[in-house]
């Protein structure tokens, strides 16, 4: 039986008090989008003319800029993917009721295991929901998982781009300074292999509207008990600009 605790008490009604605020945007946007992680990215790509201003998205934090972008004969919306599960979800939740349809993310994360280089390119097929906003749109599960067509997109296009990549389960977490090493022990020993902040919360919205959506990340970091490893992970601008043209290539291939 489970604990009577707020986070379990999913209610599947769609209708919800408050709903994205995107008058303005449906119909105006391309039906596929790139959630990006990497500001430097999108700075550069804008200073190159590559992107061109539609609209954006509002926080407490500000504008959050909306682009289109044309790559590879198609058009796509681009925007950085926020910070952290909640502001992610939210920004996935209003590209969707502007009519986006299909989405790929790319971010990093941080490695539980030593093997895996920085650098290196992963593509997450589920998520350990250790965060909350994933709570609200689905049922109280372990895991959560993207789109399994997605994912086979992504394997596709780095096979063909003859790109090295991992498969793997990640921890999502919504608290990196909670981090322990017997929480870590525990992740490590149901399979997962890294840590970031918002896969399972995209995957469950992406599930709960019902869109397609797949996720790369090039692995950052370094998450052990002996102490934590930077590794350069936000110097690697050679693989940030790469997942994000491997993530344009992939949606374009969705």
């Amino acid at each position: 039986m489970l604990p009577d605790l707020p986070i379990l008490e999913y209610d599947p009604d769609p209708a919800a008090i408050l709903n994205p605020q995107v008058e303005a945007l449906r119909g105006k946007l391309p039906r596929k989008a790139v959630m990006c992680f990497f500001q430097d990215v999108l700075g550069e790509q804008a200073a190159r003319g590559k992107l061109t201003r539609v609209g954006a998205l509002r926080s407490e934090i500000g504008e959050n800029p909306l682009y289109r972008m044309s790559f590879a004969g198609q058009e796509f919306v681009v925007l950085h993917a926020g910070d952290g599960a909640s502001l992610a979800a939210s920004f996935l939740d209003d590209l969707v009721a502007a009519g986006v349809g299909q989405v790929m993310v790319c971010g990093s994360c941080g490695a539980l295991v030593e093997h895996i280089p920085a650098g290196h390119v992963l593509i997450p097929t589920s998520a350990v929901r250790d965060e909350g906003t994933s709570y609200h749109y689905l049922p109280p599960s372990r895991e959560c998982a993207p789109s399994s067509t997605a994912v086979r997109c992504v394997q596709d296009t780095l096979q063909k781009a003859g790109v090295p990549y991992l498969n793997v389960k990640t921890w999502t977490t919504d608290a990196f300074y909670r981090e322990t090493a017997a929480k870590r022990e525990r992740r490590m020993r149901e399979g997962c292999q890294v840590v970031e902040m918002e896969a399972a919360a995209l995957f469950a919205v992406a599930q709960f509207r019902k869109v397609q959506l797949g996720m790369l990340l090039y692995c950052g970091d370094l998450v052990v008990p002996q102490g934590w490893q930077e590794r350069g992970w936000h110097e690697r601008n050679e693989s940030r600009a790469l997942l994000f043209e491997l993530a344009l290539l992939a949606c374009a291939n969705l």
